[in-house]
């Protein structure tokens, strides 16, 4: 049926291989000391070790990785656009090594990151082709990186390139652009690659990339590593800053957070990304909430001895339940994982809460959106091509018609906190907050063990007699509802389909509590080690 699909894919895509090839490639992924060395789920542990020995050096190690893209790339889609820079970062830093040891904890790891997170100097596109001079419309090129790569930078990572995403991060499902055209899930091409951090979920699933950066407002981090077999980690909102991050609700809701193919990856990241900075000043409120050790040291693989876990019912939500019977049978499993580790679970402890009543009477904010995207374009910088919509308009010769932009004729649009319906929306999330940490309270419960997905991966063609037909529709359980609240949730793969795609487990808890999140994932990793890579088609077999 995926033959039948309208899988077009526009000029950047053309533009993305040439951009491979050009950077040159080791026939073998062998260093030069005659060391052969393998990238398929390759770890930032591996990568400290590969250097510390000898066995390559960062400028090998980055030749292997476009190696791999090279021969897979085209089939799979994952990348908008590489980085020119990449090899010439990476010999830079071998220089450093040599000198005086590793810059940082990422020093030589191969990232890639989500194409609505700026670089600076290289084209955001955020997957609408009305900011790619590729596709007919102009290039938005940011004069510096984003607060985001510039820690994952100043921690030693070289970002291969940018990954593809849906037009302005906008389905949960799919990942098919306007700009790059569609991604697929290297487990099955026919059956979806989550969305919108799709393209960051291949890369890394494919190990062209040993971490990503995704971003989420309702799931984007969370689905695509659920149909990937990731670890995702959607953190506390304000905990991660946003600065040079095209924006969907980045007052109330938006994040950044890493995907990675194993639990001490993420956590290795999460201590790079997340902390104050004056770039975000919402990221103040981390302080204090933060281990003190960092993320990784607090990694236990007992954790989960004596903790108690509340498990999906209808009293959080009506969507995506009951549970697909496959899905009922993987989750009672892992439940009985859970128990066996010395875990308590609660069944459905949101029944008779009034917790689903309360959030379903959700407020809107009208003029969040359009406020965010003028913040963000005004952070373009000096030597941006534009640095509003007007400008936009008036160098593409189009009319912006893609929304957040307010009204067009009056003023700029109000600061949401300055509006009543901002008012509304902040004391509605503070009331439903409140009966989820009672919920959490009276149950003496340590976090939510949930299916992250309530159904199996969905398939790419929906129905056959309209292949067009691409609703967003994966059966996210703790979307959009933790992203209201700010919490923090953390995926983990745990088995899989009998189609060959993942079962991923979510975990759930209060603000602030990724330090907790991530041991009890790391704890149920090593008992189960639930990850398996996909076997990948090369380009010439599409």
């Amino acid at each position: 049926e995926l033959g039948r699909y309208p899988r077009t894919l526009p000029r950047p895509r053309s533009l993305v291989v040439a951009a491979i090839a050009a950077l040159g490639f080791m026939v073998k992924a062998t260093s030069a000391s005659g060391q052969a060395f393998d990238v398929v789920e390759m770890t930032v542990e591996d990568v400290q070790r590969g250097y510390a020995t000898g066995a390559f050096t960062a400028l090998e190690l980055t030749q292997a990785f476009l190696q791999r893209i090279r021969a897979y790339e085209e089939h799979y889609n994952a990348f908008v656009s590489m980085n020119p820079h990449a090899l010439a970062t990476a010999a830079e830093l071998d220089v450093v090594y040599a000198g005086s040891g590793p810059v940082g904890p990422l020093h030589g790891v191969p990232v890639v990151i989500k194409d609505n997170i700026d670089y600076g100097g290289l084209v955001t596109t955020a997957g609408w082709e009305g900011f790619s001079s590729a596709t007919g419309g102009v290039d938005m090129i940011p004069s510096d990186d984003a607060a985001v790569v510039s820690r994952l930078r100043a921690a030693g990572a070289i970002i291969l390139g940018k990954t593809n995403l849906p037009d302005f991060a906008g389905h949960g499902t799919r990942t098919t652009s306007s700009v790059a055209g569609m991604t697929l899930n290297p487990y099955d091409v026919e059956k979806v690659p989550g969305g919108s951090s799709g393209g960051t979920a291949t890369a890394v699933n494919a190990s062209f990339a040993v971490l990503g950066l995704g971003t989420e407002t309702g799931g984007s981090i969370q689905n695509p590593s659920s149909a990937q077999g990731l670890v995702g980690v959607k953190p506390t909102y304000g905990l991660v800053p946003l600065e040079g991050v095209v924006p969907l609700s980045g007052t109330y809701v938006d994040v950044v957070g890493p995907m990675a193919r194993s639990v001490r990856d993420a956590a290795t990241a999460l201590d790079v990304l997340a902390g104050p900075t004056e770039e975000d000043l919402a990221t103040f409120a981390a302080v204090g909430n933060m281990p003190e050790d960092g993320y990784l040291a607090g990694l236990d693989a007992g954790a989960l001895e004596g903790k108690r876990f509340g498990l999906v019912g209808t009293g959080w939500r009506d969507d995506f339940l009951p549970l697909d019977p496959t899905t009922e049978e993987h989750y009672r499993r892992a439940v009985e994982t859970l128990k066996g580790l010395g875990a308590e679970v609660v069944e459905d402890p949101f029944a008779g809460s009034g917790f689903k009543e309360a959030y379903g009477e959700r407020p809107g904010v009208r003029t969040q959106g359009a406020y965010d995207m003028l913040l963000y374009l005004r952070g373009l910088g000096p030597d941006a091509p534009f640095d509003s919509i007007e400008e936009w308009e008036t160098l593409s010769g189009r009319e912006y018609t893609r929304g957040r932009r307010g009204d067009q004729e009056g003023p700029p649009p109000a600061r949401p906190s300055a509006t009543e319906a901002g008012d509304a929306y902040q004391g509605w999330r503070y009331h439903v907050r409140n009966i989820f940490r009672q919920v959490l309270e009276e149950n003496e419960l340590d976090g939510l063990f949930f299916p992250q997905s309530g159904q199996p991966n969905r398939p790419v063609v929906e129905d056959p007699e309209r292949p067009e037909y691409t609703p967003n529709n994966w059966a996210e359980l703790p979307s959009n509802i933790i992203n209201d609240l700010g919490v923090p949730t953390v995926t983990v793969p745990y088995d899989y389909y009998e189609d060959g795609t993942p079962f991923v487990l979510a975990l759930i808890g209060d603000m602030w509590s990724e330090g907790a999140l991530l041991s009890f994932a790391f704890a149920l990793e090593q008992a189960t080690e639930g990850r398996r890579p996909p076997e990948l088609m090369p380009a010439t077999a599409n």
